[in-house]
C-alpha cells in the first residue's frame, strides 16, 4: 500500500473503537461488517453507520454513508466541515466520493481494500487534485482488529 501518515493517535484509536462497535451491528442483518462514525471538531459523534444494504435492500447504504447523512442531519448542513470520518474499511469510490462531496477534511480508517479502496489502494479519490476537495487520510488505525473482523465473515460465508 501506498505510504501515507499513519497516526494511531489515542483520539483515532477511540474513534475507530466506536466503528468497530458499528461494524459489529452489520453482523446483525448478514452484512459485511464494516461501521463508521463521523465526529465533530469538539469531538462528539454526530454520524453513526454501519453497512445496511441487505437490511435495506439499498446498495448505497455503506457505513459511510449512512454516517455521513446522520451528521449532516444533526448539523443541519452538508457541508462536513471540520469533522473526522472513521471507518474500519478503506472507503469505496462511492463513499469517497460522498466524504469529497461532503467535504469532510479528515478520515481515519482501518483495513485497506485492495480489491475497492478509493483512499490510496485501488484509486485515490480523496486526493485527487482534480477535485475541488481533498482529504487527509490517516490509515491503519486498529487495522488487525477491523481486518480480521472482515475475514472472519468472508470464511463463515464461504464455510458456512
Amino acid at each position: 500500500m501506498p505510504a501515507l501518515p499513519h497516526a494511531n493517535t489515542p483520539l483515532h484509536t477511540r474513534w475507530m473503537d466506536l466503528a468497530l462497535d458499528a461494524a459489529r451491528r452489520a453482523l446483525e442483518t448478514a452484512d459485511v461488517p464494516v461501521g463508521a462514525v463521523v465526529v465533530g471538531s469538539d469531538g462528539a459523534v454526530l454520524g453513526t453507520g454501519w453497512n445496511a444494504r441487505e437490511a435495506d435492500g439499498d446498495p448505497t447504504a455503506h457505513a459511510e454513508v449512512l454516517a455521513i447523512r446522520q451528521a449532516a442531519g444533526a448539523l443541519g448542513t452538508w457541508r462536513l466541515d471540520g469533522c473526522t470520518l472513521a471507518v474500519t474499511l478503506e472507503p469505496c469510490a462511492m463513499c469517497a466520493g460522498a466524504v469529497v462531496l461532503a467535504r469532510v477534511p479528515r478520515v481515519v480508517f482501518g483495513a485497506w481494500d485492495p480489491k475497492a479502496g478509493a483512499a490510496g489502494s485501488v484509486f485515490d479519490v480523496l486526493r485527487e487534485r482534480r477535485l475541488n476537495h481533498w482529504t487527509e487520510v490517516f490509515p491503519g488505525v486498529r487495522e488487525p482488529e477491523c481486518a480480521a473482523l472482515l475475514q472472519d465473515f468472508f470464511l463463515k460465508q464461504r464455510h458456512g
